[in-house]
């Protein structure tokens, strides 16, 4: 079988005209056959000098080893800010770490444990929409994963369930803020006036209503925790109000509060959504491989409901996933700035210039791994004969390592298993997904699938 979908790269490095015509819709299209395997390449734009490190070593030297040297980026802080504030997806320094050490008790492995009655709802109620999907029709598995890994996080941070109106509105606003943050970003790259004054207020306008709605269910909980009325609950954002500062004894400000729920939304909603929406293109596409993980689910759960002590029991299952991290790692590119003069091999990078690190580069790099465009999970279940982490970078490395990689495998694997053990999910013939990369990366024309209830 062909490997699976990827956008072609193009023969030789695009002209700046070039460029940002075809990078405003993804920056994927500007991508050519030798950033595939270069160990370092240098984008020069009018507004911005990137240099993108793909070799291993720097890689580790910028993402481990020499952090401090390589904080994030001061653009992208400026481009997540009206939905993000200030939180840890965009702070540096002392403000990073003190934001981390509050928000690690959120994470700790016993509460995301606690937390899987919560996931089990959502799935539960997944299933019922997807009962009603009419069998052998076209179904978009990427909406709902939109929805599903949305309501996933408005219970588990807030024990909120999210309806289907309130989904829509908020993943609408999502996709318009993800398209004009594009736009914006490449009229200031190319130092072109914003005189398309509409594109910032569509955008500004977007990242509102979602904090809107995500502030009115934080909201009462806050003031109740400053009535001294609120008790600890399963829920993240009860371990975000009674969180302390061991120096100061202070709770987390509103502000503060929404911001870090609106970065957990964007990183535990948008990310998920789309690694799982590839993951069931892959499965659609790969059903040999559908046919083992449905029989590892029967063997270890049979027919009954899922429970927390399976998830590491579903090997396969967990492989599928991190195979598909690789093949479309939902943030395929992580931006740093110098924080010095640096020289990255024979690039010279100033202080205050962009580096670029690349996930979806490195995964896809023949120097890193074998058949690197084809889909095969079981390269992960011999992760002990061939060591990983230096490669395979889906939630970041280091100290800014995604605080909720252990709580985005769980929901994943619960997710897959659920549909797998009810349904057999099958591709529809001529229909190929779209790769775009914007903020996340994501299929342009959804995922198209179709959806066969299992004999008993």
């Amino acid at each position: 079988m062909s490997c699976p979908i990827h956008p072609k790269p193009l023969k030789n490095k695009a002209s700046l005209l070039f460029t940002f015509f075809i990078k405003r819709n993804s920056w994927l299209n500007g991508l050519f056959e030798r950033s595939y395997s270069m160990k370092t390449g240098k984008v020069n734009l009018p507004g911005l000098e990137i240099v993108v490190a793909n070799e291993l070593p720097l890689v580790k030297n910028i993402m481990v080893d020499d952090v401090a040297k390589y904080p994030k980026n001061h653009l992208l802080h400026e481009l997540l800010e009206p939905l993000l504030g200030d939180s840890i997806f965009t702070t540096n320094g002392c403000t990073w770490r003190k934001q981390r050490d509050l928000l690690n008790p959120a994470f700790a492995h016993a509460r995301v444990s606690k937390v899987f009655a919560l996931m089990k709802q959502s799935t539960d109620d997944m299933l019922k929409r997807l009962d009603k999907v009419e069998e052998n029709s076209r179904f978009d598995m990427d909406a709902e994963m939109t929805f599903v890994t949305a309501d996933i996080i408005f219970r588990t941070i807030m024990t909120a369930k999210l309806d289907a109106d309130s989904a829509q509105k908020i993943t609408a606003a999502f996709t318009r803020f993800q398209n004009q943050s594009l736009k914006i970003s490449m009229l200031r790259m190319f130092k072109i006036p914003l005189i398309f004054s509409y594109k910032e207020r569509q955008r500004q306008q977007a990242a509102a209503e979602i904090r809107g709605a995500l502030e009115k269910v934080i909201r009462p909980r806050y003031d109740a925790v400053t009535r001294g009325e609120e008790t600890e609950s399963v829920d993240i954002l009860s371990s975000l109000l009674l969180t302390r500062d061991p120096d100061t004894n202070e709770r987390f400000s509103f502000k503060e509060i929404v911001d870090q729920v609106s970065m957990l939304f964007l990183a535990g909603h948008e990310t998920s959504a789309s690694a799982l929406s590839w993951a069931f293109y892959l499965i659609s596409e790969y059903p040999e491989i559908q046919q083992e993980a449905y029989k590892e689910i029967q063997t270890v759960i049979g027919d009954r409901e899922i429970e927390a002590k399976d998830i590491k029991k579903l090997s396969l299952i967990t492989a599928i996933f991190r195979e598909t991290l690789r093949l479309y790692p939902p943030v395929g590119f992580m931006m740093r700035e110098a924080a010095e003069e640096v020289t990255l091999r024979d690039k010279i990078v100033k202080i205050g210039k962009s580096v670029v690190v690349s996930p979806w580069l490195i995964h896809r790099n023949k120097d890193n791994w074998d058949r690197p465009h084809n889909f095969e999970p079981k390269r992960f279940l011999e992760e002990q004969k061939t060591p990983l982490k230096s490669k395979y970078l889906p939630f970041g490395m280091g100290q800014r390592v995604c605080i909720g990689a252990s709580f985005a495998m769980q929901e994943a694997v619960l997710i897959i298993a659920t549909i797998l053990q009810r349904y057999r999910v099958e591709a529809i013939k001529g229909f190929e997904p779209q790769p775009v990369g914007r903020l996340t990366i994501r299929s342009e024309n959804g995922i198209d699938v179709k959806l066969f209830k299992r004999k008993k």
